[in-house]
């Protein structure tokens, strides 16, 4: 979830000359865990699927030109849906930036961050500031809550500054998102109305992409933590310009009051995207902590105690965004396979064998 999450961010990582899963066959032999495999959408940047509490309705965001945007929009369809020679309904407004859009637990709603009322054009998306390789942060991103036709209904933020990557707990009573109100990227947690915001990280860095455990009792995050005085001096170099520098990010988690924080992975490199298995005890994340030249990205899962690291994905180039459905029979995942050499990253749903 993930403001960032601009998930096309990572293709400057792509080269000619890899070799990807045939469409035929977009199960690699060692994903065991996958007892089929069907892909979604057919072309742009497609990823941050989240399904509604009944596992009927996906939202994603896309920038997919065929369906008259070029820009990340929010999209909403039927798990059913083939989008192979389809139009999905847009829920946003068609302006601006937009990510992060999650299901609100009446399943008639969905929250979501947008740059719209900031200016109503796509801002721009520098994949390098001085060489290196940067995520922009908006400060002109809020928090919307909208009904499914795309009428915004509520605002639920209006702080300056960045305010995205808003998720609701299973409990269908909090939100957890990413703000810069008090100077840097924190977790904040609010009342699924807005009210009654507290912040539950205080430690330098990004905290992001947060996620409530299927009880609501705690929250994964990736974070990132600059260490060295060059670090720190950095870091907040490129937060004042707008910009994190996401290649170095490690798993966190911590009680959904923000207590008893732990670091569950470390491996170097950048590991994020996580989301909690359904038993609660272990999570999936995305990772290139083995990767020689930044790449490839695979999805991995982990104890929450950071034990038995298990690769699922086996992808050339790029598996993030993995989230498992209400009820555990599905996994839905963002990937380069089945892409025909070009940059197009697409969504797909799996059924999951543990």
């Amino acid at each position: 979830m993930r403001n960032l999450l601009l998930f096309s961010v990572f293709y400057f990582f792509i080269t000619s000359n890899v070799v990807f899963a045939q469409k035929d066959n977009l199960i690699y032999p060692e994903e065991k865990n996958f007892k089929s495999l069907r892909q979604i959408t057919f072309g742009g940047d497609n990823a941050e699927a989240y399904w509604d509490f009944n596992d009927t309705n996906l939202v994603f965001q896309s920038n997919n030109p065929d369906w008259g945007v070029n820009c990340d929009q929010i999209f909403i369809i039927d798990k059913s849906e083939n989008l192979s020679n389809k139009t999905p309904r847009m829920i946003s407004t068609g302006q601006g930036r937009t990510t992060c859009a999650y299901f609100m637990p009446d399943g008639k709603h969905i929250v979501y961050a947008s740059t719209h009322l900031g200016s109503p054009e796509c801002p721009d998306a520098p994949l390098r500031v001085e060489g290196k390789y940067v995520w922009p942060i908006y400060d002109t991103y809020d928090i919307f809550v909208s009904d499914l036709e795309g009428n915004i209904v509520n605002q639920l933020t209006n702080q300056v500054g960045y305010d995205a990557e808003a998720t609701v707990s299973p409990k269908g009573d909090k939100i957890v998102f990413t703000s810069t109100r008090t100077g840097d990227l924190e977790l904040f947690t609010m009342n699924i109305d807005g009210t009654d915001v507290k912040q539950i990280t205080n430690e330098l860095g990004y905290d992001g992409g947060a996620f409530f455990s299927p009880d609501g009792s705690k929250i994964i995050f990736r974070a990132s933590r600059p260490k060295t005085k060059d670090e720190i001096e950095e870091y907040k170099g490129l937060l004042k310009e707008g910009f994190v520098q996401p290649t170095d990010l490690e798993i966190f988690v911590c009680d959904a009051d923000g207590s008893n924080l732990k670091q569950v992975t470390y491996l170097g490199n950048a590991n994020w995207s996580p989301f909690w298995h359904p038993s609660g005890e272990k999570i999936l994340f995305s990772s290139n902590f083995d990767a020689v030249a930044g790449f490839p990205f695979n999805i991995y899962m982990i104890d929450i105690n950071g034990r038995n690291l298990k690769q699922i994905t086996y992808d050339k180039m790029f598996d993030s965004f993995p989230v498992f459905s209400n009820n555990g029979k599905y996994l839905i995942f963002a990937s380069n396979r089945n892409n025909g050499g070009n940059r197009d990253t697409n969504v797909f749903i799996a059924e999951w064998i543990d």
